[in-house]
């Protein structure tokens, strides 16, 4: 791993030989693969399972439970939930979200909690996406849809 700036919060991480982390991210409890590159701003909480390769452009929201495969691009200032119903306050739980390998999602993008994203699919900047999207499958809009492959 190497830290091309100060002030970042790296608490109980496993990261990957060659990764590097640019300044101000927030890292807790995650674990990222080798060779990624991890842009300034980016906030990613325990459980979250990036592999080898990966872009996480700057400002990006990344919580508990999502999951990325190997070679996978997440342009800057794209927001994961990880709540369907979320309160201010009593119980909650994580529902899981994958993103898998080779898929590229675009900038300002928002991941509706228990989806995946398939292989080599690609997210639209700006996209809205609460279904699941079919490997290679291109979509854009709010809610995402389909434009082709």
């Amino acid at each position: 791993m190497k830290l091309m700036g100060e002030y970042n919060r790296i608490d109980g991480c496993k990261i990957g030989e060659g990764t590097v982390i640019q300044s101000f991210c927030n890292l807790y409890g995650c674990r990222i693969g080798r060779d990624c590159r991890i842009a300034s701003y980016v906030e990613m909480g325990s459980e979250v399972n990036i592999g080898d390769r990966c872009k996480v452009g700057a400002f990006s929201f990344i919580p508990p439970g999502v999951t990325m495969g190997n070679e996978v691009f997440i342009g800057p200032r794209v927001t994961f939930t990880n709540d369907r119903r979320p309160r201010a306050t009593g119980d909650w739980e994580i529902v899981p979200t994958m993103v898998e390998d080779g898929a590229s999602i675009g900038a300002g993008s928002v991941i509706v909690c228990g989806v995946t994203i398939g292989s080599g699919a690609q997210v639209g900047a700006g996209a809205v996406v609460t279904h699941d999207v079919a490997a290679g499958d291109v979509v854009v809009g709010n809610p995402a849809r389909s434009i082709g492959r």
